[in-house]
C-alpha cells in the first residue's frame, strides 16, 4: 500500500527538497512505496487527506494527528540514522 508523505518547510524550496529526496531515496531502500508532497508549512492542514507522516525542516507546535519528524538531520548531517530509524518505524506500522 502507498504511503503518503509530507515534507513541509518554510518556503518549500530549498530546505523541503533536500529532506524530500532523502525520504524518497529511504523509502526505495527499503522497499516502501511513497508518494511525497512537498509543501510549505501553511499548507499542512489542507493536505492532511491520507497522510501516513510529515517530515519538517521547521519547528511546527501543531497537532495534526499525525506523526511528525524534524527533517533537520537531513540538512545538517546530525542524527540522520536517528531519523530514519523513525521515518521507517512510522511507515512501517
Amino acid at each position: 500500500m502507498k504511503k503518503k508523505v509530507i515534507v513541509a518547510c518554510g518556503g518549500a524550496v530549498a530546505t523541503s527538497t533536500v529532506a524530500a529526496s532523502k525520504v524518497a531515496e529511504l523509502c526505495k531502500k527499503n522497499g516502501i512505496d511513497v508518494e511525497i508532497n512537498q509543501i510549505r508549512i501553511s499548507e499542512i492542514e489542507s493536505n492532511l487527506t491520507g497522510v501516513s507522516l510529515i517530515v519538517t525542516t521547521s519547528k511546527v507546535k501543531r497537532d495534526y494527528g499525525v506523526p511528525i519528524i524534524t527533517g533537520m538531520p537531513f540538512i545538517s548531517g546530525v542524527g540522520v540514522e536517528a531519523t530514519e530509524k523513525a521515518i521507517l518505524d512510522v511507515l512501517n506500522i
